[in-house]
């Protein structure tokens, strides 16, 4: 068997696994990466870019069917059509300029990539098996795991035909008629709103009785408001027994101790993702795991002198900029250089309509950790930018100590609050206080001066509401 050898061997093409070998190449450190599938991992091929351009293909037609039935702006359309299969083709051509571009950045980094399924012999080699050909040993002083993570099937509805991952949804054939998604999470909601834009009826079957369940209720309430008035049929508290060709999908209110069938063409299962743990000889490694992923400590560095890990595989949150971040810090550790992966806080997104964002400690977790802290709100009813767009419901919270006005949190929910992050991570990155931002001059007319309005009101200082 032919033998290659390097410095860092990196498991896995995704966010995590493209950037840290990037970086590494960058920091002159000899590095090759096996991917099996596509370079840009689930999140560029089957998650976050295709589903984005999916939910904007969807917006587009569901603004053009509003057009059609009377818009106030004044602008008529008439009998709006959409090709899936062209929208399809629209949202591959997206993904393959992407995956392509990461190709060049990994080439002009120097970095070798090795397309092929690894298999780990050892912490210091690993059997690269490429779909043709002989298979390969490459030995490393340092090996980076990068595996990510997969879909949670259900036992009683395993994937495949009608009964869809998100990895089938981004890829329809035909739009169904009758869609029942399994989960109300931030993968369901956003293609199961997507999906009804595009006029399909929606169904979701969610096992508490709560929509997006990992956010507060505050926060959760406009999107409650949005599913309702879309026509998104919700059963809450109620797990999903199975599903036939003849009756569709099995549901049981378990509060009330019924049982109801619900009729779909398709049923799409959005329960969670678990880190991609098998399949490439992970356990020959011994390492201590936490729960479903690799512990990891604040370096990145698992129980093994110079193995590391990053990503989804090293468990929540499950983000792809998380694992840019942390690959990264592994690649310049490697160069020598004193990292640790500490951050203040890291931006959650969920882009379903409106879009919510969740950055640092909400007012209940700051609570719950004992600190004395201020929170207020901004509504974008109070926004002119908002008012324009057609875009007022929602709004900017912020979150910070009573004493000293240290911001711990932000939070937003309406259209297009996905853009206020950056600022969001900023602020609490840089240790910025309330006065920071509210004597910060914002442009106007702008979404972001409800920032800027929600520290002046946590402040005693609102000028608009």
């Amino acid at each position: 068997m032919k033998e290659l050898t390097t410095k860092l061997l990196i498991i896995g093409g995704g966010p995590g696994g493209y950037v840290a070998g990037i970086r590494a190449g960058q920091l002159g450190i000899p590095t090759m990466l096996v991917e099996g599938a596509s370079l840009g991992g689930t999140c560029l091929n089957i998650g976050c870019i295709p589903s984005k351009a999916l939910i904007h293909a969807a917006e587009e037609f569901d603004r053009a069917r509003h057009h059609a039935a009377g818009s106030q702006l004044g602008i008529r359309v008439s009998d709006p059509q959409i090709d899936i299969a062209q929208t399809v083709r629209w949202k591959d051509g997206i993904v393959t300029r992407l995956t392509g571009g990461v190709g060049a950045l990994l080439r002009k980094a120097g970095v070798q990539v090795h397309k092929g399924w690894a298999e780990i012999e050892d912490g210091k080699t690993v059997i690269v098996k490429p779909p043709e050909g002989e298979p390969l040993r490459v030995r490393c002083e340092h090996l980076l795991l990068a595996t990510g993570s997969t879909p949670v099937e259900l036992p009683s509805m395993p994937f495949g035909g009608a009964i869809w991952s998100s990895t089938d949804a981004l890829s329809p054939d035909v739009i169904p008629k009758r869609l029942v998604v399994v989960g109300a999470g931030y993968i369901g909601l956003e293609l199961g709103m997507a999906y009804r834009k595009l006029g399909v009826e929606v169904t979701v079957v969610e096992a508490v009785q709560r929509v997006l369940p990992t956010y507060d209720e505050e926060l959760t309430q406009p999107v409650l408001d949005a599913l309702q008035k879309s026509g998104i049929e919700l059963h809450l508290g109620c797990s999903v027994q199975g599903w036939d060709a003849e009756h569709g999908v099995h549901v049981r209110n378990d509060a009330r101790a019924e049982e109801f069938a619900l009729p779909a063409d398709r049923v799409l299962v959005a329960v969670g993702r678990r880190p991609r743990t098998a399949g490439f000889g992970l356990e020959s490694l011994q390492l201590d795991m936490a729960g479903r992923h690799v512990a990891i400590d604040a370096h990145c560095r698992t129980s093994m002198r110079n193995v590391w890990a990053i990503g989804d595989l090293t468990g929540e949150p499950m983000l792809a900029h998380r694992a840019m971040a942390q690959g990264e810090c592994v690649a310049e550790q490697i160069a020598g250089k004193s990292r640790r992966f500490e951050p203040m806080a890291i931006p959650a997104v969920c882009f379903t309509d409106p879009e919510v964002v969740v950055t640092g400690k909400t007012p209940g977790e700051a609570r719950a950790a004992g600190i004395d802290c201020i929170d207020a709100a901004f509504p974008f009813a109070a926004n002119g930018r908002a008012m324009t767009l057609e875009a007022t419901g929602g709004f900017v919270r912020v979150v910070a100590r009573k004493d000293n006005h240290l911001i711990l949190g932000w939070q937003a929910v309406g259209r297009g609050v996905s853009e206020l992050a950056a600022a969001f991570g900023q602020s609490i990155e840089m240790g910025a206080r309330l006065e920071d931002v509210g004597h910060t001059i914002h442009a106007h007319p702008t979404l972001g001066e409800a920032v800027q309005e929600a520290a002046l009101r946590a402040l005693g200082q609102a000028l608009h509401i």
